[in-house]
């Protein structure tokens, strides 16, 4: 298959540029023992954990899923600056990136609050301009509302010259939902 050269290049947060995973699964801990169920194990939850917690969160805790959501928020925050790590080689990529003029824009169903203190802990707000998390679009990933508000200062055209790099199979599918092109990571 060959690729159409990227103007734009839109990336999932966790797990693509930075690991999170520890994080999520230090939240998910506190949240369901807040909640009395079991936690899942470190597997478990980089199995079952991709999309956003308004849409993910009410089919694991039904009406409860609002307070569930508070926990999990409660016990992420409580980690996620000490144990925030980018990936090797990540940032020499956003530099590059940068540096040949190619629009870069981070979508992902973290809460937008969240995602832009960690990218402002880590110092890359400065590569992006946007971070587009959960609840800051009408709908989230794997919806395209989300990447479209992404592009809001992207000035080429809506197409396969986009990439999406992600590592799930909600990221492949918001950039097919976009018609953008969808690269896998991990």
């Amino acid at each position: 298959m060959e690729l159409t050269p990227p103007k734009a290049i839109l990336y999932d947060w966790d797990n693509t540029l930075v690991d999170t995973w520890p994080v999520i699964h230090e939240g998910l801990r506190y949240c369901f023992e807040k909640m009395g169920k079991e936690p899942w194990t470190l597997e478990e939850v980089k199995v079952k954990v991709a999309h956003s917690m308004r849409d993910y969160f009410p089919k694991l805790f039904g009406d409860r899923w609002q307070e569930a959501g508070e926990y999990y928020l409660e016990g992420y925050k409580n980690v996620h600056t000490q144990k925030l790590k980018a990936y090797v080689g990540a940032e020499e990529t956003l530099r590059a990136v940068q540096a040949a003029g190619l629009f870069q824009a981070v979508v992902s169903n973290k809460k937008g609050p969240t995602l832009r203190i960690e990218g402002e802990h880590i110092g890359w707000e400065k590569y992006f301009s946007a971070l587009i998390g959960a609840d800051d679009a009408a709908h989230d990933k794997p919806h395209p509302d989300h990447a479209h508000m992404a592009l809001e200062k992207y000035e080429g055209a809506i197409d396969a010259s986009i990439w999406f790099i992600g590592d799930s199979a909600v990221d492949m599918e918001i950039a097919k939902n976009a018609g953008f092109t969808a690269l896998f990571y991990g």
